[in-house]
């Protein structure tokens, strides 16, 4: 996945907002949290990290080009990095960012939620 189609599919999702930092990543947060994390270096893989649920953390987990997030993962939580090839093809990397964009949402407080317009299915 390119730069400009992480950040254009990040920014299309509802209520986000990005900032670059930790060294030049591109973060995305929806209600000031981190859903997704990109590092796009010349000459390297990009490395795009993301929240999952326990399910998808134990099925991606071992899948050649993604591992566990470091960091993020050594202190228990649930995010995958894709680092290397083959990784997840652009469409299902797509899905895995909606994923993690709706995951956070749903930690953030109904008030807030409310507010953003999130999660008001039903």
């Amino acid at each position: 996945m390119t730069r400009g189609r992480y950040n254009k599919f990040c920014g299309a999702l509802k209520a986000t907002s990005h900032v670059v930092q930790w060294g030049g990543a591109d973060v995305w947060k929806v209600g000031g949290k981190v859903f997704a994390i990109g590092w796009f270096a010349k000459g390297h893989h990009p490395g795009i990290t993301f929240k999952v649920s326990e399910f998808a953390y134990e099925v991606l987990r071992d899948m050649p080009g993604l591992r566990p997030a470091p960091y993020l993962a050594s202190r228990g939580m649930k995010w995958i990095q894709q680092y290397d090839e083959p990784g997840l093809n652009d469409a299902d990397l797509e899905d895995h960012l909606a994923e993690s964009h709706r995951l956070v949402s749903l930690g953030l407080t109904k008030k807030l939620q409310k507010e953003l317009g999130l999660n008001q299915e039903g």
